[in-house]
């Protein structure tokens, strides 16, 4: 069979489509959460759970007491720093390319005792860490990146991970028969398989150290997957 000439996924990306998109969308969580505002408190809890697990199997790490600072990447009006990362960190950061949102970060109510630090209103295609992290999230954000982009995009986070830190990453899966990423025009993103991520991971030299699918969502969404990953050791 010869090869397609069809153009990757990824190469179709347009960070300013993007950027379009999501300026039309409106701050509420419905808008974040593209109509399913109902799936936050479902989701929340996973990586909740998630993160707990993966503290616990970390010897060196302690099971107790808040991490110093983390950052939430692609972090909307911060859904996930007010009610996730503030309990679990004593500082977040937050990276979001979309200014109407970063806007919105430092009035959300924080569940935790943890507090919003500085705030890039960049895309993680720009940016550089200045800080280091003892825990960089990312969720529903990634698919905008092309490959060559996210694998930069590790590899520069690698460098701002503290040794006993994770960098997260939390995203929709595709799981359709051909085994390839699918491209949304609507948002200009990409959909990776579990196999591409995995991939660009190993490229980045990065280890997988944990991973899971979240459960509970409603049907007819995509399967959502979280990976915590660590620098290769040298």
């Amino acid at each position: 069979m010869a090869p397609s000439t069809n153009p990757a996924p990824d190469a179709n990306i347009s960070t300013s489509d993007a950027l379009n998109y999501w300026n039309s969308i409106s701050t509420t969580v419905d808008g974040m959460l593209g109509g399913y505002p109902e799936i936050s408190r479902v989701d929340l809890k996973g990586s909740a759970n998630f993160f707990a697990k993966l503290r616990r199997e970390q010897r060196s790490q302690s099971t107790n007491g808040p991490l110093r600072r983390g950052v939430d990447c692609g972090a909307g009006t911060g859904r996930i720093t007010a009610s996730f990362l503030s309990t679990i960190c004593e500082v977040v950061d937050v990276v979001e390319p979309v200014k109407k949102f970063a806007q919105e970060v430092k009035g959300q109510n924080m569940v935790g005792s943890g507090s919003v630090g500085s705030v890039y209103v960049t895309g993680l295609e720009d940016w550089v860490p200045e800080a280091q992290y003892d825990l960089i999230w990312n969720q529903w954000c990634l698919g905008h990146l092309t490959d060559k982009q996210l694998v930069a995009y590790l590899e520069r986070c690698k460098k701002a991970v503290t040794i006993d830190g994770w960098i997260i990453v939390k995203e929709n899966v595709i799981t359709n028969v051909d085994g390839e990423d699918v491209f949304d025009q609507e948002d200009s993103s990409v959909t990776r398989t579990d196999q591409k991520l995995r991939q660009l991971f190993k490229e980045a030299d990065m280890r997988l150290i944990k991973t899971e699918v979240q459960r509970g969502f409603p049907k007819g969404l995509y399967p959502v997957r979280s990976y915590a990953l660590k620098p290769q050791l040298a």
